[in-house]
């Protein structure tokens, strides 16, 4: 009889002390959103001709994607700041962020203001967002501000030394720089640097890394509307849920669209596409 109830006190004890132990492992594993840090309201900056260069680029090319021109004329000045105070070529920042962010419309972009996929890393105490990358639910950076992301990219590449090579390039050297921040472990994709300069040559953002500071002058006018195109329905960001049978081809006839532009948009290094993903559509 006593062993029985020595047995029985001992099993309650195990099975007491495992379901202690599986709460707390729940717990560690449980996603914290963060802490909302105070962050600078973003200040008006001088202009670098964007609103002209971007006017003359689709005078001369109209099929430029439209998405793209926007997303330079409202970040090229912020790129110019971030060139003259960290030595960060305009060019590479802007080519950056048009990549990363799928041109601001990506859905991590969109619900984090994180134009650089930058992941939170152990130091990061702020707000957080959760989304599949190179593994399913990994943790990225929120941020109030587009403009802050932009801060936070530059100090990213200035405080690791993994990056400090890169600063002996010549500000004007985007090559080097697109084929360094690959080299230096920024993306996994092969076709990263490429991807840059195609960019940075296709939409002339070399001539923002001529910009001098003394030349850097506010522009008091009122900012121009140049951009009906890209506030119309189309340019508003539309989402595809994948389901059964749907393949890359079948989904880029259905919105009129191409596979090499949706795997582009969303990152994609293959044709793999998995029920219930979400894929951005021009």
């Amino acid at each position: 009889m006593k062993l029985r109830v020595v047995f029985f006190c001992v099993s309650v004890l195990i099975l007491s002390s495992c379901g202690s132990s599986k709460k707390a492992s729940q717990s560690k594993t449980k996603k914290s959103a963060g802490v909302v840090l105070n962050e600078s309201k973003p200040e008006k900056l001088p202009s670098v001709n964007e609103k002209e260069l971007t006017k003359k680029l689709l005078n001369k090319n109209s099929s430029l994607n439209k998405q793209t021109l926007a997303y330079i004329r409202k970040y090229a000045p912020i790129s110019v700041k971030e060139m003259h105070e960290n030595k960060i070529p305009a060019s590479i920042t802007l080519a950056q962020g048009i990549l990363e962010s799928g041109r601001g419309r990506s859905e991590l972009a969109l619900k984090s203001n994180n134009h650089f996929g930058i992941k939170c890393h152990t130091q990061w105490q702020g707000e957080r967002v959760y989304h599949d990358d190179d593994e399913k639910g990994e943790c990225f950076r929120k941020y109030q501000f587009v403009e802050t992301s932009y801060d936070d990219h530059s100090a990213f590449l200035t405080e690791r030394k993994r990056y400090s090579f890169l600063f002996n390039y010549g500000a004007k050297d985007y090559k080097r720089w697109a084929k360094g921040l690959k080299k230096a472990g920024y993306a996994t994709d092969k076709q990263y640097p490429n991807k840059l300069i195609r960019i940075i040559e296709d939409y002339k953002l070399y001539e923002f890394d001529k910009v001098k500071k003394k030349d850097f002058k506010l522009d008091d006018k009122a900012t121009e509307v140049v951009e009906k195109e890209v506030n119309s329905k189309n340019s508003i960001a539309k989402y595809y849920e994948v389901t059964k049978g749907d393949t890359l081809y079948s989904i880029a006839r259905k919105f009129n669209t191409t596979v090499a532009l949706i795997k582009e948009v969303n990152g994609l290094k293959d044709n793999v596409i998995s029920i219930g993903q979400h894929l951005l559509i021009q």
